[in-house]
Order: C-alpha cells, then structure tokens, then sequence
C-alpha cells in the first residue's frame, strides 16, 4: 500500500504538470516493485518455517528501503510519447497516464483488500480468545 500511495503522488505531479512547458514526466515500476517483493518473500520463505517474521526488502534504483525498513521511490523520466517531445518540450501523454492511475488504484484496491481480510482474522480471533 505504501508503494501505490507514493506512485499516486508521482502520477499525480504529473498530471498537475499536464500543460507545464518542459515538464518531462516521470514513473516507477510497478514490475520492478513487485519483483523486489517477490523476492523479499522468497527469501523469508528460505530463512523461516515461522509464518511472518522479518521481511527485508533489497532496494533498486527506484525503490530506496532504509535501515528501519522504511520505504521511499525514485521516481525515473518517464518514457512519455517515446521520447518525443511536443512544441512546449513536454512529453505528456494522457492516455498513458490515465492507464498508469488505474493500474495503480488497482494496486492499492488488492492490497488494501488482503489488508481488510487479514485485520478481519485478526479481529476474529481476538474476539474468541476474549469470549
């Protein structure tokens, strides 16, 4: 969730920038992210016969993970129109961006829907512990 409320922020810049002479768009990978998570659990799965546990994440050129396993983006120059700029020198493309938003809140939906089932199971037996 953390990685799509940043993305949003990135996507969001770039929007507002929409009509900014030479605003030069810019992104992160979600393929990129998502294969360093991958990895990240992989290599719990290795280390651990505990469910849950440690997590630690590598970081990329676009994603930084800090010691206290805090995370943050590095947001590259997007591709834009494929490197062609427009009379303005600004590379936007809005298609590409609207298809950039709603693959990240799609992101975020699934992400947050794993995150309600798993708070809902912790709820549950909680409440049966307590009864």
């Amino acid at each position: 969730m953390r990685f799509t409320g940043q993305r949003q922020r990135i996507l969001a810049h770039n929007v507002a920038n929409l009509t900014t002479p030479n605003h030069q768009s810019k992104d992160v990978s979600p393929q990129g992210f998502q294969e360093l998570l991958g990895e990240a659990i992989a290599r719990r799965r290795k280390s651990s016969s505990i469910v849950g546990g440690t997590m630690p994440m590598r970081g990329s050129r676009e994603v930084r993970v800090g010691k206290s396993g805090s995370m943050s983006l590095v947001p590259q120059r997007g591709t834009g129109l494929g490197g062609v700029l427009l009379h303005d020198r600004n590379d936007r493309d809005v298609e590409r961006l609207m298809q950039s938003m709603t693959e990240n809140y799609g992101m975020y939906r699934v992400a947050s829907d794993l995150m309600r089932a798993r708070v809902g199971e912790l709820r549950t037996a909680i409440s049966q512990r307590i009864a």
